[in-house]
């Protein structure tokens, strides 16, 4: 049964997404470029709604916009009243709408003046408001939803796993083999984490970013995730068997014996570092860590011992970040730890979907997951805050990077259809929602990259 969504909720997305285009827009060159344009306020030089450039357009439509989501903050705060929500919830919207004309007159100073620290504390003060915003949201949908009944791990566990080795049967056995070598490598990350080291090259180097760059570095990042993907497939292969999920899996099956899949882990990790070496010590040395950390740390220590593992263990999907801006410039930078930041925070905003639809696989594995140890409802919860500290992190990515209108806009829209598949499945909590939520994850981070490789090269 499907309970109703309520007007606070709606308005509590609306208004969180509104401050978060500012906050976004805001950070971005698109903002601060053309601020040089109008340096006085409210009017620009005695001029009201001057639209004589492109730049003085981009002034009034940022200072239209917040009014307008100055105007929503105060109507959810009224909605949250006059609907005897939760006081958590109450006093978070307060202390947004308080800050809010602050967070303005700051903005005018930040217009008017020349003070170094202005702009920062603008920024900041509107990350705090978002962030208050997400708590209301957070805390109201879990007074909704917490005690109805979840169902997100119910259904058929194998809709989402890899292929199945009874199709390989079919081929001939040359090629199952192969196959189940491929497998081993967990190809479905390979996509995601070379996107991530494409970021972070794309924004050491920009348009001069060098083909032998991108190749070596792509091809030492495919082998290292093969790497670790096949060790983690030998130190989990008795656990991969009582799980729906991974029965299926070529360790699991024994039909690659361990000996071999350790020979070619290692294989894998040597060439990855040789190929790391081509650009650079500093980007071997990281990619030799990731290989460690995921297949060691993670495996090993962190996720059958922690219900924080998913948390820590984010360090290893963040590590390509690194390793791309390292690759180009032999060092390490902000903008290239901020990157990496992104990487980090949306881990659990991702993993933690996942860990929903299979929350009896990760038990019959004794895995200590969220959903596990600290139920659907708390998991869900943490689902919304990790996913505001995403958008902050976003956010941030643009504050300390030269990426403009093309960056600004993948990252409000993507951001709002992950948080809507967030805000359903809180109100469905069945599988479907948990997968659907998880995708929209996916997309998330992959439309976000992307921009980040293409604003950067491109425009």
């Amino acid at each position: 049964m499907r309970t109703t969504r309520p007007r606070l909720t709606h308005a509590l997305v609306a208004t969180a997404l509104g401050v978060y285009a500012l906050l976004v827009v805001g950070a971005t060159t698109a903002l601060t470029g053309a601020a040089s344009a109008c340096q006085t306020w409210p009017a620009c030089n005695g001029r009201w709604f001057a639209l004589s450039s492109f730049a003085l357009e981009v002034v009034w439509a940022h200072r239209i916009a917040a009014a307008v989501v100055g105007l929503l903050v105060l109507a959810t705060a009224v909605l949250a009243v006059v609907s005897d929500a939760d006081r958590r919830v109450v006093a978070s919207i307060c202390v947004s709408l308080a800050l809010y004309p602050v967070q303005v007159g700051v903005g005018a100073l930040a217009a008017i003046g020349s003070i170094t620290y202005v702009p920062a504390l603008h920024l900041g003060l509107g990350v705090v408001i978002f962030a208050g915003l997400v708590l209301a949201l957070a805390w109201t949908l879990e007074a909704q939803t917490a005690n109805e009944p979840s169902a997100e791990w119910a259904g058929d566990p194998k809709g989402s796993s890899g292929g199945s080795d009874a199709d390989s049967a079919s081929r001939s056995r040359p090629l199952a083999t192969a196959h189940a070598y491929f497998r081993m490598m967990k190809p479905r990350l390979m996509w995601l984490l070379c996107l991530v080291a494409s970021a972070g090259m794309a924004l050491a180097a920009g348009p001069d970013l060098s083909a032998r760059t991108v190749g070596f570095t792509l091809l030492g990042g495919v082998l290292s995730i093969g790497a670790s993907g096949t060790f983690n497939h030998v130190l989990e292969r008795d656990v991969d068997k009582k799980m729906n999920r991974t029965s299926d899996r070529p360790l699991a099956t024994e039909t690659i014996p361990k000996r071999n899949a350790l020979a070619f882990g290692g294989l894998l990790a040597a060439a990855s570092v040789a190929s790391f070496l081509q650009v650079g010590m500093l980007a071997a040395g990281l990619g030799l860590v990731a290989i460690i950390f995921y297949s060691v740390v993670y495996t090993l220590v962190l996720k059958p011992n922690t219900v924080q593992n998913t948390v820590i263990g984010g360090a290893a999907g963040a590590l390509p970040a690194l390793i791309g801006w390292a690759a180009v410039t032999g060092t390490l930078g902000v903008p290239a730890l901020a990157l990496a930041g992104v990487i980090f925070l949306w881990t659990p905003a991702h993993f933690y979907n996942l860990a929903l639809a299979y929350r009896d696989d990760y038990e019959r594995g004794g895995f200590p997951m969220m959903p596990v140890v600290r139920g659907a409802a708390v998991t869900r919860k943490h689902i919304v805050g990790w996913l505001g500290a995403t958008l902050v992190g976003a956010a941030a990515l643009a504050g300390v990077t030269d990426l403009g209108w093309l960056y600004a806009v993948t990252v409000v829209a993507v951001g709002a259809v992950f948080l809507w598949a967030v805000v359903r499945l809180h109100y469905e909590r069945d599988r479907p929602a948990a997968m659907r939520s998880f995708h929209a994850s996916n997309a998330f981070l992959g439309a976000t990259l992307l921009a980040v490789v293409l604003d950067a090269l491109v425009i």
